[in-house]
């Protein structure tokens, strides 16, 4: 296979595109993903969103990858994203493969798992066997590719760091535990808490980062918060895994040093041996692009995939 048409859902976003063997993404689209109960207002965004690509770009892709927020059904690809409240039980593989697939060969996966397989084929973790790729943003995932070979678990949702516990006497997180990752460190989470420490600006975590960046005492202690969460729960996977590098993306990433200094400080804390010390810690190298190539990826031939 030499072209995919790339899919990739999330709370934030919608983006789509054309991606080549080599990674390169044409025709990109993006747009905001609605803020709806309305399971098909969010799908008609995504059905505008791919139509859009292939009237730019043609309908000569071999395959289609879907890249989509997890916990999902799989490989059947009925999804019900934590950070999307309009998709509960929706059968997102089927839908596309309707639309747009036919008899082309078609593959779901977790958005952070399409991350992991991208950047350990064409980015950040390109040469090297053990990548972690996790994404922070309206909700927080990872995912693996562990001795060359993507890690789907039992039920397809391997990679869930967003729901390890950081906190053990922290808030119960929306998917019922107690001291998650995820409502500390998702763009949400940390506008709350800025402004639960008195920061009155807009609340967002483009905002929040904004005013961290300028010096708000609120909006540096939700960022500091946050990073530091990510960098323990970082140290934990390093040493459970003994990984060469975890790729850290999604919209929190972008907010510079006021998130990964913090991040930075508490993974060398927490990272005691030399091995965990060991996994570099990085911006995705396919930038904003990532996770539609990563969905390309999952039906692209690559050694990484399932």
């Amino acid at each position: 296979m030499t072209l995919a048409l790339a899919l990739d859902v999330g709370g934030t976003k919608i983006a789509a595109g054309q991606v080549r063997r080599d990674g390169e993404v044409v025709g990109y689209v993006r747009e905001a993903t609605p803020q709806t109960d309305d399971p098909e207002a969010v799908w008609r965004a995504v059905v505008e969103v791919l139509d859009r690509v292939v009237d730019e770009e043609g309908d000569g892709y071999d395959a289609v990858g879907i890249g989509c927020g997890g916990p999902m059904e799989w490989p059947a690809g009925v999804v019900s994203p934590g950070n999307m409240a309009a998709w509960r039980g929706f059968p997102l593989l089927e839908r596309v493969r309707e639309r747009y697939a036919g008899d082309r060969r078609i593959a779901i996966h977790n958005d952070a798992v399409a991350l992991a397989v991208a950047e350990h084929r064409w980015g950040a973790g390109r040469g090297k066997a053990h990548v972690l790729g996790m994404v922070v943003s309206t909700g927080v995932g990872a995912g693996l590719v562990l001795g060359g070979r993507r890690v789907d678990g039992k039920t397809g949702n391997a990679g869930h760091l967003g729901h390890t516990i950081v906190a053990p006497d922290g808030e119960v997180c929306r998917c019922g535990a107690r001291g998650c990752l995820e409502p500390i460190a998702r763009g949400p989470a940390i506008a709350a808490y800025a402004v639960a420490l008195g920061w009155q600006g807009e609340q967002t975590g483009v905002a929040v980062a904004r005013g961290a960046r300028e010096g708000d005492p609120a909006c540096l202690a939700a960022f500091d918060r946050a990073g530091r969460a990510v960098g323990q729960a970082l140290a934990s996977a390093a040493a459970l895994l003994d990984l060469d590098v975890a790729v850290v993306g999604g919209g929190v990433s972008q907010a510079g040093h006021v998130f990964w200094d913090p991040l930075r400080a508490s993974f060398h804390e927490h990272a005691g041996y030399d091995f965990v010390e060991g996994c570099r810690i990085t911006l995705p190298m396919l930038g904003p692009t990532a996770g539609v190539a990563g969905a390309a990826a999952l039906v692209l031939d690559d050694g990484a995939g399932g």
